[in-house]
């Protein structure tokens, strides 16, 4: 977690997207995500996973490269995965692209808190939409609809980044602030 290390410095934030297969929604997130925070040291590892397996080790959609391409996040390259178990340990945040997939994540973290303690599982499971000024928004899986979809798709992640990047990464200067080395 985002927690104070030895000489009282912020350790850098590190964010999963999760989606359901890991090829439309939670990679488009992560790219604009890592177009946003690119240089910007209080962002560490960025990542994206799905709940399912079914397109695990294939690149993203290429509608969602197309649009990612259009406006300017070239620098991306993505396989499909899984979410792990370690996910739950490794992430500070794993941000959920709708109420489904928030609803797996969380009882996948509330089974490995049984099996192995809080300590196993210690990511704080949000809904990415929450970030975008609308409690409860939820990203449609453009997946089987037409192109349009992964525009508003792409607008819908531009926003809830920038929300996450002034709620969270400020609290992360905010405490900085607070507790000079």
């Amino acid at each position: 977690m985002a927690a104070t290390g030895v000489i009282g410095a912020q350790k850098p934030v590190s964010v999963l997207f999760v989606c359901l297969g890991n090829i439309c929604r939670s990679p488009m997130a992560e790219g604009v995500f890592r177009t946003m925070t690119r240089s910007d040291t209080r962002v560490g590892t960025i990542d994206s996973a799905g709940t399912g397996a079914y397109h695990e080790g294939c690149p993203p959609d290429p509608r969602t490269m197309n649009v990612l391409e259009e406006n300017g996040d070239i620098d991306y390259n993505h396989s499909a995965r899984k979410v792990r178990s370690s996910d739950f340990k490794d992430f500070d945040y794993i941000l959920a692209m709708d109420g489904e997939n928030l609803h797996d994540l969380l009882r996948l973290q509330r089974r490995i808190i049984r099996n192995g303690g809080a300590h196993a599982a210690p990511a704080k499971i949000m809904l990415f939409g929450d970030f975008g000024g609308v409690k409860g928004e939820q990203v449609v899986d453009p997946y089987y609809g037409a192109r349009d979809g992964f525009t508003i798709a792409y607008t819908q992640m531009t926003r809830f980044s920038s929300g996450f990047i002034g709620q969270v990464l400020q609290g992360v200067d905010a405490a900085e602030a607070s507790n000079p080395s």
